[in-house]
């Protein structure tokens, strides 16, 4: 969390107790802050896993905030197309700069394709490349 900033910290940690239904000091749930938006984290056991279908979304203003947060969050997972990434415990996040909303809702419709198109095959985001796509005839 701290990539995040000092609005980020560990808030709880609930372990297993002696003779509880998990192993004794596993995690059960922790309450944790990121940039100052509170969440809980439930230990469900090895039958339940991460998936994409639930993933931190990151708005970003700068490419340097872009870049950064996808070497550091991707460091021993997996990075994916369209600004997605899972990090090394398989948690999905989406590292997306505020100009590709800006760009994709341009009035015009054939530079707000282009900017898709641009999206749609990059992996990482850039900034510089979307505003590119976007002034193409």
């Amino acid at each position: 969390m701290s990539l995040f900033s000092k609005k980020s910290k560990i808030l709880r940690i609930a372990r297993y107790g002696e003779g509880g239904p998990g192993t004794t000091g596993t995690v059960t749930t922790g309450t944790f802050l990121i940039e100052g938006q509170a969440f809980r984290a439930l230990n469900g056991g090895p039958q339940f896993t991460f998936s994409p279908a639930i993933s931190f979304f990151v708005h970003c203003e700068t490419q340097q905030e872009v870049d950064e947060l996808w070497e550091k969050l991707s460091e021993g997972g997996e990075k994916q197309r369209c600004g997605w990434l899972k990090d090394q415990y398989g948690v999905s996040w989406q590292i997306v700069p505020a100009a590709l909303g800006k760009l994709l809702n341009d009035t015009d419709p054939a530079k707000s394709k282009n900017v898709m198109q641009a999206m749609l095959q990059a992996d990482k985001i850039d900034i510089e490349g979307l505003k590119q796509a976007h002034e193409r005839p």
